[in-house]
């Protein structure tokens, strides 16, 4: 099963992905990934809507412990870039 969760990044994300080469959901997931171990995959791999962000995540039962690492991520992540 996949989820395609919508994030909402702040200009300041943005412009770091910019700076690093990146597009800012790739940005996100790479740092995502570095932080937590969970790999997902930039929506922008996968058409999404101009002016949008995503990332794609498969899941598989039993077990959600990376939910609770990708939350926190997000927390922190936000804190980070936030204005």
């Amino acid at each position: 099963m996949y989820l395609f969760p919508t994030i909402h990044l702040p200009p300041k994300a943005v412009a770091a992905a910019s700076k690093a080469g990146r597009k800012a959901d790739e940005f996100y997931c790479l740092r995502l990934l570095d932080a937590t171990g969970v790999c997902v995959v930039p929506g922008s791999g996968f058409g999404q809507k101009e002016g949008t962000l995503h990332f794609r995540t498969t899941f598989l039962a039993p077990g959600t412990e990376w939910v609770d690492r990708i939350v926190k991520f997000h927390k922190e992540f936000m804190s980070e870039f936030r204005g």
